[in-house]
This record gives C-alpha cells, structure tokens and sequence, in this order.
C-alpha cells in the first residue's frame, strides 16, 4: 500500500515583485521535493531541466535509490537479500503485487506463467516475414505491440480482477517471443516453451535447443540467469521507465506501453550498454592496447575513447547492482571453466579506474552492465541478445510502474514545457517570390 507524502514545509519565491508560496513534501526515506505544479499559474514561469534530472514526475512506492548511499530497495527490500534468496519471478510478484508471495501464490503464479508462455500460432508468420537477421529487440517490440490485437487489452476500471491473468500473459509470452526472436535472426525452428521447465530454464531451452542438438539445462546457469533478470527488475524513473508512464498517461494500452519502453531501452545510453561493453572490451583485446594506455585515453578531452560501463546518472557511489553481477560473474565462469580474456581486461580496467584520481573525484564506478555481458557471453548469448534479456528483466517493473501511473488520481497526460529559440515572427512569402 502505497504510503501517502507528507508535507514538509515550504519555499517561498518571489518574481517581479510577487511573492509565492510552494509546498515541500517529503518521502519515505527523507527525500524531499518542491511541489512546482501552479508555478506557471501564479508566475508564468516553467522550469528548464534538461533530461529531467531534478525533475520527480510522480510520487510511487515501489523502488528507492539512493545514489550516494548505492542503496537499491524494492518495495523496501533491499536488492542484495532479493538477489541471494529469491527467484525471478517472486521479485516479479513483490513488484507487481506490492508484496513477496506465499508459497501458495509462488505456486499459482509458476502455474499462470506455463498456461499462458505459449503465443497465438498466427503470430508466427510475423516472425517468418521479418528480413533476415533482423535485430531481435525491433522484432521484441513490434511483437509485443502485436499482442493487443491477439488477446484481450486490460480494462482499466476492472484490473484488480484481471491482473494476475494479465501480467502473467506479458511475463510468459514475452520470454517466448524473445527466444523467438532469437531463432528467427540464427535461422533455427522456433522451440515451443515447456510446462516440466521453470521460467529461467523455459527461456534457456528455448534459446539453445534445437532438432539436432538437446541442450542440458545447466543449474548453476540458470540460477545466474534469474540473479541478473533480478538485478535488472526496476530502478526507478529512468528512461525506459519514463516512457512506459509517459505512453500510458495517454490511456494506451499496457502492451502499447511495454512496447515503447523497449525501444527506449534499445538505445547505446540504456539498455544496450551491456552490448557497448563487450564491445569496448573486443576492441582492447584486438588492438593489444595496454589498461593503461586505454585509462589515459579516456581521461584526453581530445580522444573520443570512453571507457562503457563506468558511471551512472544516479549513482555517486558503488552500484549495488554491479558489485553483486561481478561476484556472480566470476563465480559463472569458474563453473564452466572458461578463461575469457575479456573479463581479465574488465577487471584490470576496475582496478586501475578505482585506483585513479579522476575517477575517484568524478565518481565513476563500473555499473551493473559491465559484468552482466560477460556473463551472458559465457552461457553463449550472443551480444545482440544482451538487451533482450535485460528487456525480460525491466518488464515486471513496467508493469508495476503503469499499473501505478494508471491508479495515481495525481496523474495527467504527460505534456512538458520547453523554451523556445526559433525565429520570433517572420512575414511569409508566395512560393513565386522565394
């Protein structure tokens, strides 16, 4: 249930000789926020904040982040005690659900999830109409868009009653239309999901099975698996998440949402910079550059080298999130006994960057996706599948986020301001006379 804000106070501003009060609410945890809502009313006036970095579009109770701190809470749980002791999908639940489920709601939610992974069979011949070697995060979300027109939309005004049967529908199907989406860029049949697999091992199998080769499900991956779709769940308002909120103030529809979040999560900047960093790492190892070289390249104003991977908008400490991926990095590749020379690098470009003065001052530290594509490199993901998963991982927490924006009577149209530079006035002339 979500705890109300409280007020806090208030600031007083004065333009132009009028003097106007606005209210100071106050957070959970002691983050405090200047209400501007009637500032353009009573001044005139917006506010400028490129990116919305000091911009709160919503109050919610989900996911807390405390950049300085590198404190990561869902639903006041900390990240670190969900990632040792929980599964996926109870992380799903707590998210979507406001609560971890029993052992009864674990079961019938792993039920749902089976009744609905399998998509509509007319759906396949979207797949099979897609050029070859097609990107599969722009097939993931035409696909998901698609699923509007093959199964019920939610129904805002009854969805306490349809949730669970919603959100399973999107949680199941999505990972189904991913592997898809995997095979239909390799060229392999599509492998149908399976009631005896869990959902991790469901995704798994449907990746790297194929008529001619049985792919045994290897725990340990599979639990690695489930810690990084853990680790990608929610993280409060950013990009991706924003656009989810952003869509469905509209009134679209919750796979219309999902969709345009997954194009949002698409970009290098995003989602698709654990796909960045195995590529920086590519290009040290062939060039045979030295750690060393690379770190003083990246500091140059003049060089375009930047090291994917380090900082983050939020943080200004450790993330959370990567001190956790890169222990379970490790420990992954010391069970497949694999030696890869881009996780050498990686780990000797931490210690240098931890080391050097003008990373300690601007505060950049590696973030969660730079160890979670080396990781997926080992279990045999390919790079163009990285932000695929990380997609899988975000959706309970877009869910969780639009179902929230929908139920927020706070909540309007997303409709920002801008300062405009054109021209002021310029008289138009007949297309004889140009």
């Amino acid at each position: 249930m979500r705890t109300n804000k409280k007020e806090a106070g208030a600031a007083d501003f004065t333009f132009e000789g009028k003097r106007v009060s606005f209210p100071v609410y106050e957070g959970s945890r002691g983050e405090r926020a200047l209400d501007i809502s009637a500032l353009r009313r009573e001044t005139g006036l917006v506010t400028y904040d490129p990116g919305l970095v000091n911009t709160g579009i919503c109050s919610s109770d989900i996911t807390f982040v405390d950049g300085e701190k590198g404190l990561v809470l869902h639903r006041g749980c900390n990240i670190e005690d969900l990632a040792e002791q929980c599964m996926f999908l109870e992380v799903a639940y707590l998210l979507i659900m406001g609560k971890l489920p029993t052992l009864d709601e674990q079961s019938k939610f792993s039920s749902l999830m089976n009744e609905h992974s399998l998509i509509h069979e007319d759906m396949q011949h979207f797949f099979r109409n897609y050029p070859e070697h097609a990107h599969p995060m722009a097939v993931l979300s035409a696909m998901v868009v698609s699923l509007s027109s093959f199964y019920p939309e939610m129904d805002t005004e009854s969805v306490t009653e349809r949730i669970d049967n919603t959100v399973a529908r999107l949680l199941s199907k999505v990972r189904t239309l991913a592997a898809f989406s995997y095979k239909k860029f390799i060229g392999e049949p599509f492998v149908y999901p399976s009631y005896k697999l869990r959902y991790c091992e469901n995704f798994l199998n449907m990746m790297f099975s194929s008529p001619v080769h049985d792919y045994i499900i290897d725990p340990v991956v599979e639990k690695a698996l489930n810690l990084f779709l853990i680790l990608h769940a929610d993280h409060e308002q950013n990009c991706s998440t924003t656009v989810v909120r952003t869509v469905g103030s509209s009134g679209a529809n919750l796979y219309a949402s999902i969709s345009a979040g997954i194009c949002a999560l698409w970009g290098p900047l995003h989602g698709g910079a654990n796909q960045a960093v195995i590529e920086m790492l590519d290009t040290i190892h062939e060039s045979g550059d030295s750690v060393a070289k690379v770190i003083q390249a990246a500091k140059s104003k003049d060089s375009k080298i930047r090291l994917m991977g380090f900082g983050h908008r939020i943080y200004k400490a450790y993330d959370p999130r990567a001190r956790i991926a890169k222990k379970a990095c490790k420990s992954l590749l010391e069970h497949l006994r694999l030696s890869d020379p881009l996780l050498d690098i990686a780990v000797e470009l931490e210690e240098a960057a931890l080391r050097d003065p003008y990373f300690q001052e601007k505060n950049l530290y590696p973030n969660v996706d730079f160890y979670t594509g080396i990781a997926y490199r080992a279990m045999g993901i390919p790079s163009n599948m990285f932000t695929v998963i990380f997609a899988i991982g975000r959706l309970p927490g877009w869910i969780a986020q639009w179902l929230e924006n929908s139920r927020d009577a706070e909540q309007k149209l997303m409709r920002p301001r801008q300062i405009y530079t054109g021209i002021a006035q310029q008289v138009f002339v007949n297309t004889k006379d140009r």
